[in-house]
């Protein structure tokens, strides 16, 4: 492959020459970046990262291959993907395809060669941004990639929920469950459903269209709120839905998305991030028992301290970084929710004890 036959092109007119990996294509999306050192296939498959370019701060990636098992959902959902260095001989016992294969296989387009320290420490500084992917590219045509990752659109501009949720409802029915709980699937995460039925509670997940009524139809213990791309404030109608269902006295628990959703149905206020957190090394202290956790997060909005203790609210976790919440808990209703994500995969493993509170809930 020859030198620079690929481009990354940012809002501020930053141009990034590298080399392509995976399929051709010009891809545009808001540019982050993650810093875990393993879980390059859980991120690369995990719905919240739905019309964003993923760049991985780790050098070196895809020493340990992909396999069958660390699929987060049925699809890739990134936009592009940035990269040092990718590893052309991977070697693990349970490893099926390189990562360049698995790229060309699921149609994602890449850029390695890429100096990611220098990409990140210009998104810490000015925060994330638009930018534009494209492989392979000509140099004539920077100006007008210039221009495109100027006027793209940006992340709220779009409903990114309605690209990723379920079509039609999935029921996973667990031998001995005398407790069911329905799962509003904004872009969740397979380890969260997971979590639940290992904690013998069915599940149901529903589109995240659906209303209030047709999920009380499955009369559910509890409801879950899952994790999911984008503006929270898109997506007016779980808000609206989430509310409606308060009003039942039904235990609701909310994951990152759906911990701002929680927020914003009980009156609280939501705000981007300046870079998000996105990485399995993030900082979280418990308020109520005093102890810290590593946390695996993926997120660019956070809810407003302030604004929750106006919308009776507690907040109950913070991050330990910047200070941002990172758990909430209702005053008066069955209610509780987290910033970060407790089914920890790729790790660490530390915070079953969230979904244990769940199901005590119920």
């Amino acid at each position: 492959m020859s030198d620079s036959d690929a481009v990354l092109v940012l809002a501020d007119g930053t141009v990034i020459n590298g080399n392509g990996l995976g399929c051709h294509g010009n891809k545009e999306g808001e540019v982050v970046f993650n810093t875990s050192m393993t879980g390059y296939q859980e991120a690369l498959t995990d719905p919240s990262y739905k019309y964003q370019i993923l760049t991985f701060t780790y050098p070196l990636i895809g020493n340990y291959g992909t396999n069958e098992t660390d699929f987060e959902s049925d699809n890739v959902h990134v936009s592009g993907v940035v990269v040092k260095e990718s590893c052309l001989s991977p070697s693990h016992p349970f490893m099926k395809k390189s990562v360049n294969k698995f790229f060309e296989e699921h149609k994602i387009v890449g850029i390695e060669g890429v100096d990611t320290r220098a990409l990140t420490r210009k998104l810490r500084n000015f925060g994330v941004m638009n930018g534009i992917l494209k492989f392979p590219y000509d140099e004539g045509e920077i100006d007008e990639l210039k221009e495109k990752a100027k006027r793209a659109a940006g992340i709220s501009d779009y409903d990114l929920v309605t690209m990723v949720t379920i079509k039609e409802p999935k029921i996973y029915n667990v031998h001995g469950a005398k407790k069911t709980a329905v799962m509003i699937d904004c872009g969740v995460k397979e380890g969260i459903a997971k979590n639940i039925t290992e904690r013998k509670i069915n599940l149901i997940k529903v589109p995240a269209n659906f209303s209030a009524d047709k999920i009380l139809e499955y009369n559910p213990n509890g409801i879950i709120v899952s994790n999911g791309p984008g503006d929270p404030k898109r997506a007016d109608y779980i808000i609206k839905t989430v509310r409606e269902l308060t009003k039942e006295k039904i235990p609701v628990f909310g994951i990152c998305l759906g911990h701002q959703i929680l927020a914003l149905s009980s009156g609280a206020d939501t705000y981007k991030l300046k870079f998000g957190h996105r990485g399995s090394n993030q900082p979280v202290k418990d308020l109520i028992t005093g102890k810290c956790y590593v946390t695996s997060q993926n997120h660019g909005f956070a809810v407003d301290a302030k604004s929750a203790k106006n919308a009776n609210l507690e907040v109950t976790q913070i991050n330990l970084n910047d200070g941002s919440v990172e758990g909430l808990r209702s005053k008066d209703l069955k209610m509780f929710s987290v910033q970060y994500h407790p089914e920890v995969h790729p790790g660490p493993y530390l915070l079953g004890h969230v979904f244990d509170e769940f199901r005590e809930m119920l």
